[in-house]
């Protein structure tokens, strides 16, 4: 019966056939795409833990970066001030060429406003008191107007204290605090002691400070610096530039380092030789703005290439910094770790220092080296940034795009197709 049957249905049967065979094949198709996009799913996360990873805030040599990736919101392609800035597809112009650095600097910043470093006391005829404090200001405000009146320096603040004491009446202050501006109202309270009015806050106009050059374009010569941001030493606050300048400095001696504690150059600046330059930002990636002219560090005379970060390789490389005097020399280095990094973060790299001579007069990386330039294979591929305080011999550095970047220096080549579509 059942042959018959098989024999008579024997169209049906193979259309049966058929329909089971196609079955099979969609659901084994669906399985295979659940299983593309749970790997897909896994190497995102991955990827993204691993970018999480490095995105943290220096502490090594207590220094608080601005973490600045919380504002990109497309990390992959886009634009700024006309140039791109991140993308995995992109290539360096074949062009581009910079001169790297590696000479001491001397560093000096004159912030926006005036700096609230700390509250102190005032012995007045009610007691102990300040100001300041009363007030509302706090460390690390920048005081940048007194009665509508800008304030720049220190010296524009002592006129409003003292005419405020003699008339009674109280200053109002527009303080600058995380980005926003708030308005206080501060009274100036008699020193019983000194027969002076004050107001109970510790301030500060400028910082200044010793570092190395990095790099500088031959063909616009903006240059960029430190590889990091300059901090208040009192504050740990990023230091917002009103202006400043770079300066020759001579190393006279160095503070050999330690683990556990961080040795540094010991230098002055050269006032006679003249000023470098201005500086403009200050920001996680260092210093910039522009040299009055091209400056030879005696080793490279001519520009050379730069690698970003997919380039790098673990291996030897070089840096170039000063130990002596005003000597550009070349020291060798490992780098132990590089990352590929797609979008701008400062700790891309972990380096270790090799050379037996440096170790032996500096201990390895010391404060000051900040900014020494990286050279890998005839390349320029980044700056040293911190050392590590348990290893004097170890420490972080940066990758040279994104300084390059932060200089405002075109350096990727994009397709047409890509232009127009992250422009639309």
């Amino acid at each position: 019966m059942f042959v018959i049957n098989f024999v008579k249905n024997k169209f049906l049967n193979v259309v049966l056939l058929f329909s089971i065979c196609f079955i099979g094949v969609v659901y084994h198709t669906q399985q295979m795409k659940v299983l593309s996009s749970s790997e897909i799913s896994k190497k995102k996360t991955l990827n993204q833990q691993n970018s999480n990873k490095y995105k943290t805030v220096y502490q090594e040599n207590k220094i608080k970066s601005s973490n600045i990736l919380n504002s990109v919101n497309n990390r992959e392609t886009y634009f700024e001030n006309g140039s791109l800035k991140a993308n995995s597809n992109n290539k360096v112009h074949s062009n581009i060429k910079i001169i790297p650095g590696g000479q001491s600097i001397g560093v000096k910043l004159n912030s926006v406003g005036v700096l609230v470093v700390g509250h102190h006391l005032i012995l007045t005829e009610d007691g102990q008191k300040s100001p300041g404090e009363i007030a509302g200001i706090q460390i690390g405000d920048m005081i940048i107007k007194m009665n509508e009146t800008n304030i720049e320096k220190m010296a524009d603040v002592l006129p409003f204290i003292q005419q405020a004491g003699k008339n009674g009446a109280p200053i109002h202050i527009t303080v600058k605090r995380e980005g926003k501006y708030l308005n206080k109202i501060l009274k100036p309270l008699k020193d019983k002691n000194q027969d002076s009015y004050r107001i109970g806050l510790y301030i500060r106009d400028s910082a200044s400070g010793i570092g190395t050059m990095t790099f500088i374009d031959p063909k616009t010569l903006k240059y960029g610096a430190l590889g990091h941001v300059i901090s208040d030493s009192d504050t740990k606050k990023a230091i917002e530039v009103e202006n400043g300048k770079i300066l020759y400095s001579t190393v006279t001696s160095i503070d050999k380092g330690t683990d556990g504690s961080p040795g540094e150059k010991i230098a002055h600046f050269a006032a006679e030789r003249g000023t470098i330059g201005d500086i403009t930002t200050n920001s996680p990636y260092g210093i910039f703005g522009k040299v009055n002219e091209k400056i030879n560090n005696g080793i490279y005379s001519k520009p050379i290439p730069i690698a970003l970060s997919d380039e790098v390789k673990e291996g030897p490389a070089k840096i170039l910094t000063v130990i002596h005097d005003n000597k550009v020399e070349a020291f060798d280095i490992q780098i132990i770790s590089s990352i590929k990094q797609k979008f701008p973060s400062t700790k891309g790299l972990i380096l270790k220092v090799t050379d037996q001579r440096l170790l032996k007069e500096t201990g390895g990386i010391v404060q000051g080296m900040s900014g020494s330039p990286i050279i890998q294979n005839g390349k320029l591929i980044g700056a040293v940034t911190h050392v590590f305080v348990n290893d004097s011999t170890s420490g972080y550095g940066v990758h040279i795009e994104w300084m390059l970047n932060e200089a405002k220096l075109p350096i990727y080549d994009y397709s047409e197709s890509e232009e127009k579509n992250i422009a639309s």
